[in-house]
């Protein structure tokens, strides 16, 4: 939904919509995304990350109006293979983005989108298998922690 007020969000402007996934089907499973350098404020000091993280949507594949924006947007988070490479392939890249997308934030890093769900993995017992260094506390609920540092 964000993506679709992108022309009130400043630095949003090069942001995709997100259309039905080139599978044509609804997705829902655990894949792997690598946080990138962004000035996303949620994100922040996550980049080089790989982590798994819930998918669960129909429409997610990246739909860029103009070819540039791919270039000029701020990607945020891609899909990666078992290699950490960025991959376009099905089913590691669910959606079919290109280049993997699946999280872009505005030039400012203030409004970050991300498709899959990062909130339904924020604690170690949703995921099937985790590190023991992990605690009860799994990567992305740092995103949490981010916001909160940010607004006080």
């Amino acid at each position: 939904m964000l993506s679709q007020l992108k022309s009130l969000i400043p630095g949003a402007e090069c942001w995709p919509t997100f259309e039905r996934n080139a599978s044509e089907q609804y997705e829902a499973r655990v894949a792997t995304v690598e946080v990138y350098d962004s000035p996303s404020v949620l994100l922040t000091d996550m980049a080089g990350s790989r982590i798994p993280i819930a998918v669960a949507h129909g429409e997610g594949r990246a739909q860029f109006e103009h070819d540039s924006d791919v270039h000029n947007a701020q990607i945020a988070l891609g899909y990666v293979d078992n290699h950490g490479d960025m991959t376009e392939r099905y089913p590691l890249n669910p959606n079919g983005s290109p280049h993997g997308i699946t999280g872009l934030c505005s030039e400012d890093g203030r409004a970050t989108i991300i498709m899959p769900h990062p909130e339904r993995v924020a604690r170690t017992i949703t995921n099937s298998w985790h590190p023991p260094t992990w605690g009860d506390r799994a990567p992305w609920s740092r995103l949490f922690d981010n916001a909160r540092v940010f607004v006080e």
